[in-house]
């Protein structure tokens, strides 16, 4: 769920260090391969999906009002792994099933999410109040609303999706770019903040000026 977020890192890696001059990411992901149709605790809350970012390098003035990405904050912690993974291993001759325990998800996430898109903006030198749009991984829209509030941040300022797809993983962002942009909500030079939290966990958060 977390792989877009980290994605992004490493196209704007290749861009600053000169490597690559335009980077394609995208997020896809086919959760119908890999659900327990018996466990209704997963197979009701995922989806398939898929989305794209193209990101191209420019000159910047290294102000906060530079377009593109600003900062990121990616963290993971292996302590947390059984909490949310997907069954099986390398002897397993069948696809494994994703194995969730959601009152430890939303726990860790609200906390993890409100705190790395704080800190990606302390790294920008921004705060929350400077923000236009919070496109979060589309998890459930529990965990969108109470990441929000954590931040101070009015729910008029989040794009929400997965009412239209279920939680598509590293599809989530992506999409809910795509439809902020449809929608006229998202427009050049807004300050957006991502952020995503998923199995590992590993959870991180991108901060860009549209």
């Amino acid at each position: 769920c977390a792989g877009f977020v980290y994605a992004l890192s490493n196209a704007n890696a290749l861009i600053v260090s000169g490597q690559a001059k335009r980077v394609m990411v995208i997020g896809a992901e086919t959760f119908s391969r890999i659900m327990d149709w018996t466990d209704r605790g997963t197979c009701v809350l995922f989806g398939d999906g898929a989305g794209a970012l193209i990101l191209e390098a420019q000159e910047n003035t290294g102000e906060t009002t530079d377009r593109g990405i600003l900062s990121v904050d990616l963290n993971s912690d292996g302590r947390y792994r059984d909490i949310l993974y997907v069954d099986g291993g390398v002897a397993t001759q069948n696809t494994g099933f994703l194995r969730m325990q959601g009152k430890e998800v939303f726990r860790h996430a609200v906390e993890k999410l409100a705190a790395t898109a704080e800190t990606a903006l302390e790294k920008a030198g921004l705060t929350s109040e400077d923000v236009d749009w919070i496109v979060p991984h589309q998890a459930n829209l529990r965990i969108i609303k109470a990441t929000a509030t954590k931040m101070g941040l009015p729910m008029e300022k989040v794009i929400v999706t997965v009412q239209d797809h279920g939680n598509t993983s590293a599809a989530s962002i992506p999409l809910a770019l795509s439809v902020g942009v449809a929608k006229s909500q998202i427009k050049p030079g807004d300050l957006i903040v991502t952020e995503a939290i998923g199995g590992g966990l590993a959870w991180g958060s991108v901060a860009l000026r549209w």
